[in-house]
């Protein structure tokens, strides 16, 4: 499983990026939001990532944000969602719009989005009821992931004690920005799980 990219931006499409990592390019699809947010070919670049494996391949996905990650996580579980439909939505609502649609039954803010029509939209607005989170707790897990690995694995620390997505990812974030770049992973986890309690 590949969960992070860390390397320099070679070059960018519409719909993808190639990241060389030691010498190795990957091909990650990005939402045009994250297309957007990581600069220009040349310069270091950051991404969370999730790779799919089917029969006819493997794709691999790249987030800017947990919060953009857990969304596509949670969009690519509803049926006749793939990879490239979740990335379209992700990349007309970010994580906090998509949490506040789904809350409020808005499938036409989800249909908004290329290749959604209005029964995919109704499907994603019922089946995802209850499961991204409140709006707001979205817009904080939606904030950029910091760069460093031990914040990836302080969302990973945070999961595995029980703590919902959208949960961990606002937590993390919070103590990451407290604690400054130079955070270990046991200072993230410690403050992380003081932010996510209260």
């Amino acid at each position: 499983m590949i969960a992070r990219l860390a390397g320099t931006l070679l070059e960018s499409a519409a719909d993808h990026a190639i990241v060389d990592v030691n010498g190795v390019g990957y091909l990650v699809h990005l939402s045009a939001r994250t297309l957007d947010a990581i600069g220009a070919p040349g310069g270091s670049v950051t991404l969370l990532t999730e790779l799919q494996v089917r029969e006819d391949g493997w794709t691999l996905f790249g987030f800017g944000s947990p919060g953009e990650r857990e969304s596509f996580r949670a969009l690519t579980s509803v049926q006749g969602v793939g990879g490239r439909v979740a990335l379209a939505i992700l990349s007309v609502l970010d994580p906090s719009e998509l949490a506040a649609a789904v809350s409020h039954g808005d499938k036409a803010m989800v249909a908004r989005a290329n290749g959604v029509g209005p029964k995919l939209a109704m499907r994603i607005v019922n089946e995802l009821a209850g499961k991204l989170g409140s709006p707001t707790l979205a817009s904080v897990a939606g904030a950029p992931a910091p760069r460093g690995g031990a914040a990836a694995d302080a969302l990973s620390a945070l999961a595995n004690l029980g703590f919902k997505p959208a949960e961990a990812s606002a937590a993390v974030v919070k103590a990451a920005e407290e604690l400054g770049d130079g955070a270990t992973l046991d200072a993230l986890v410690r403050l992380a799980l003081k932010k996510a309690a209260k």
